[in-house]
């Protein structure tokens, strides 16, 4: 059974599931979605369609899916849509997404959002993410797998993050990170490989193909982009292939040292 403050406001219209939780002072939207076993703690608004999966912990004065903070947006009809077993902490703002970007913001599932995280329009953020207090994404982010984001970090719009990168606290981000990497700085720029995360995650051989490849593309001097596609005819390994196809296909460039040969 469902426990719903007296002191909460739920529009008609708003779909609740089983065993959720809303605390006082908190708004649904007529258009959202509350999946089951999720918890939205006092003075928490969820706006617009917003679809929320299940058990979901929301803590207190979260705002999601108030309208996009972009001059262009004029009412039209988008969403914001966020998976299952996500933490999203204190003053969190997450944005739905803008007809120029397809009209949604995505996020996945089993991700933490510490204190005062924004998420802009448009964003994509795949599964167990860590993005640590006031940590920024702007508007057209995309996030993979495994990414964390430091505290107080501002992402540029439209950049992409691939699967178990991270980025350190307190940069300024610009251009993409590949997989697997690691940046820091103001502007912020490869420091090598994210070797504490991967080896949470990845086998000893997989992580040491990464290695060579990692020197390869960004120590060598070589041209980046003709070396990623060397490096793709030559390895078997789908780590290393994933990496070089990230570096072929970037959009905004890759932020590091370049070296003459």
């Amino acid at each position: 059974m469902s426990q719903i403050s007296k002191l909460a406001v739920i529009q008609d219209g708003a779909v609740i599931g089983q065993n959720v939780t809303i605390g006082p002072f908190c708004f649904i939207s007529s258009e959202a979605s509350i999946g089951d076993g999720t918890t939205i703690d006092a003075n928490s608004c969820v706006y617009g369609k917003t679809t929320i999966g299940k058990n979901n912990k929301i803590f207190s004065h979260a705002v999601i899916g108030s309208i996009p903070q972009d001059l262009k947006f004029n009412g039209e009809d988008v969403e914001l849509i966020i998976g299952d077993n996500n933490t999203i902490r204190e003053f969190t703002l997450f944005n739905p997404g803008t007809k120029g970007g397809g009209g949604k913001t995505i996020i996945g599932n089993e991700n933490l959002f510490m204190g005062y995280v924004h998420l802009g329009h448009d964003v994509i953020i795949g599964n167990h993410c860590i993005l640590a207090n006031a940590a920024t994404l702007a508007g057209h982010v995309e996030l993979g797998n495994y990414v964390v984001i430091g505290g107080m970090t501002p992402v540029h719009q439209f950049v992409h993050v691939g699967d178990y990168a991270m980025v350190g606290g307190a940069s300024a981000l610009a251009q993409d990170v590949p997989p697997f990497c690691m940046a820091e700085g103001n502007r912020a720029s490869l420091r090598g490989l994210n070797l504490t995360g991967l080896r949470r995650h990845l086998e000893r051989d997989d992580i040491n193909a990464l290695k060579s490849a990692y020197r390869e593309l960004f120590e060598s001097g070589k041209p980046l982009k003709d070396t990623a596609s060397e490096l793709l005819e030559n390895s078997d390994n789908h780590y290393v292939t994933d990496l070089c196809n990230f570096v072929i296909k970037t959009k905004r460039g890759i932020p590091f040292e370049r070296k003459n040969i």
